[in-house]
């Protein structure tokens, strides 16, 4: 038994399978979730000939330096948005020889959240070198940290999936 639930080993693998066959790379760029997409993909065998980097940017300095968010699209939007989620993608798809790639921000929980944004909400994106843009806010709800966590690897796999 792997370390991930085995839906999201299977959806892993599918993603580990459906890239290789296109001679495709992704970066990934996390927040909330703290590299376990990036986790979950290099848990499967072959994953090497498609993950090339992931990016851990978990403070809003560390977004800045390391993927080129704008400090004013961090506050005029905030870290968890719509704007700083794109921008995530965007740079580390820049900063990457991949040719996809995903970006995650929210509210894990179980403190941080706002009525504007709950625990729960989660910001991805998705950016392709053809030019291809996938947005998603889920609100998961106060399902537990470790679930929104979960959930979000969940998404992040389905969005990637249909990127190919």
């Amino acid at each position: 038994m792997g370390l991930f639930p085995a839906d999201i080993e299977r959806e892993a693998t599918a993603v580990i399978g459906a890239y290789r066959d296109r001679g495709w790379m992704i970066a990934t760029a996390e927040s909330c979730t703290g590299g376990l997409i990036a986790g979950s993909l290099t848990e499967i065998s072959g994953s090497s000939a498609v993950v090339d980097r992931g990016f851990v940017t978990y403070t809003n300095q560390a977004k800045v330096d390391l993927i080129g968010v704008s400090e004013n699209t961090l506050q005029t939007f905030g870290a968890v948005s719509r704007e700083t989620a794109l921008q995530m993608a965007h740079g580390a798809l820049l900063r990457s020889n991949a040719q996809v790639a995903v970006a995650v921000t929210g509210i894990a929980g179980p403190g941080g959240g706002s009525g504007e944004k709950p625990v729960g909400l989660v910001h991805l994106a998705l950016k392709t070198r053809s030019g291809h843009i996938d947005h998603r806010e889920m609100r998961y709800g106060e399902i537990g940290r470790d679930q929104v966590r979960l959930a979000t690897v969940r998404t992040a796999l389905e969005m990637l999936l249909a990127a190919v």
